[in-house]
This record gives C-alpha cells, structure tokens and sequence, in this order.
C-alpha cells in the first residue's frame, strides 16, 4: 500500500509536474488542496491507485488535465469542460475585465456571448453583473449542454442559452455588448497539431486560411443586433490586433481598439456599432 505523499513523488517524475499529480490526487479523494498539507500520509486503496495510473497514462499521451478532472477554474468559477467544449484559458479574463467597464452594477443591460462552449465568458459576467440578461449562443448542443449545466451548477439563472452560428441564434430587443471568443488560429498552423490543442475541437479553433473568417462573419452580422451605442469585442491572436482593427474600421465600427494582455501581446480587439 502506498500513501499519497509517496505516490504524488513518483507520479511527479512520471509527468515532469508536481502540481498535475497533486491535482489528480485530490479530484480522486475528492479533497481541496488544503487538506493535502496536513493529510500527505493519507493511504490510498488499490482501486484508487489503479484509477490514478490510468489518468497518469492518459497525461502522458498528452490529454490535457483539464479533461482529465472534467474541470477549469475561469474568473472566480469552476467550470466543467468536455472535450465538446475549449478549455477557458486565462488570457479570455481580459475580455471579461474589459466587458465589465462597459456594463453598470446596477442598471439592467442585453448582453451577447457568442460561441460561448463551457459557458466561460457568459457565466463569468453573470457573476459579476446579475441585473444584465445575457444570452449565450453556440452551434454545437454538445457544448450548450456543458454551459447550461454550469449556469445550473452555478446557480447563475440570467442567462440564456441557444444554439445557432454566431449571430443566427439572437432574437431582438438589441444587446448592448457582443462579446465573443472566436476561432481565429490560421487552418494550417502547424500547433493544432500539438500539445493540448490536439484533443480541443477544432471547430473552436481554426478559421480559414489567416484565422480571421468567423471575426468577419461576426463583424458582419453583429451590427444588426447592437444598440446605436453598443459595443462588440472579441479575443485573437496576439499578431492579429492590425489585420482586425482595420476590419473593424472597413465595417464602419466607431472607436476601435485592441488592449493587450498581461504580456504586453494584442489580445482582444473591438469597437461601437456603426452609425446607421
């Protein structure tokens, strides 16, 4: 029999990570990570090691941890992800921090989260602004199921879920922000070929030859569904911030502007609704 301390020693070496071990530990005896500094000696069963080896493996072939838990934190939640659904990804809290300036506390506002897989970016401003209703749309019923479950699990109930591409699944009164996290990698990159892009779906991923196809379909379809004074943002590559801001322009959007993240790389881009 071995106990937890000398298990997560061996499976550290295995994956070349301490804190993955520890995690897979601790969603196996269903603990928080304070328990495992006062309880490192705890024994671990013969089925629970068997467990913990067959997730070890599934690491080691490059499946990303976070299917492996079935979790993710994003902003202040947890999240269940999929293999339906992209993985949250730290970098996207900008675009919530930014959308956030843009929505009072206290007035009530129609906000838009396009693509929204997990329910990230939905679930995130709900959480944060509970007089704003917000729809979240996405064209896979897989991954709406993942983000109504979420919003149940979260106790989140001002937002609502429909499945269309992009726009196709808004109904008027018109929203007072879009946000969005699209698809924007080019569809040759040679990175959807590895590490944990491998196992994400590749529909949330890849858009066309230079990345920017559903940015355009977005841009062209968002206008009709903003308020004269609304504002649409959306998340891409950190060597895309000119290629959209003058997408953004062409398309008649008013004070365009691109705010970089934490490591000074263009992250999310956006502007006001055209003028009619």
């Amino acid at each position: 029999m071995t106990d937890v301390r000398a298990w997560i020693r061996a499976a550290a070496t295995r994956l070349g990570d301490r804190l993955e071990a520890e995690l897979l530990v601790l969603h196996v005896l269903r603990q928080q990570r304070a328990w495992l500094f006062a309880h490192d000696d705890h024994p671990l069963s013969a089925p629970q090691v068997r467990q913990l080896e067959a997730m070890v493996e599934r690491r080691r072939q490059g499946e990303p941890i976070a299917y492996i838990l079935g979790r993710r934190g994003f902003w202040s939640l947890d999240l269940e992800v999929t293999p339906a659904t992209l993985i949250p990804r730290p970098e996207t809290e900008l675009l919530v921090e930014w959308a956030l300036t843009k929505l009072p506390f206290e007035a009530a506002s129609r906000v838009a989260d396009l693509g929204t897989g997990s329910g990230a970016i939905a679930l995130a401003l709900a959480s944060e602004r509970p007089s704003a209703q917000i729809v979240a749309t996405d064209v896979s019923d897989a991954a709406l199921r993942v983000a109504r479950h979420n919003a149940r699990r979260l106790g989140l109930a001002n937002v609502r879920f429909a499945e269309g591409s992009w726009c196709t699944a808004l109904q008027p009164p018109a929203f007072d922000l879009i946000v969005s996290n699209p698809p924007y990698i080019e569809s040759g990159d040679a990175h959807l070929e590895q590490g944990d892009l491998r196992f994400e779906p590749a529909s949330a991923l890849a858009s066309g030859q230079d990345g920017l196809d559903d940015i355009r379909a977005i841009l062209a379809d968002a206008r009709s569904h903003l308020k004269a004074d609304g504002w649409l943002a959306f998340e891409h590559g950190w060597n895309q911030g000119a290629a959209v801001r003058q997408l953004l322009a062409d398309a008649g959007y008013r004070e365009v502007f691109t705010a970089q993240d934490l490591e000074s790389r263009d992250r999310i881009s956006g502007g006001r609704c055209p003028s009619a």
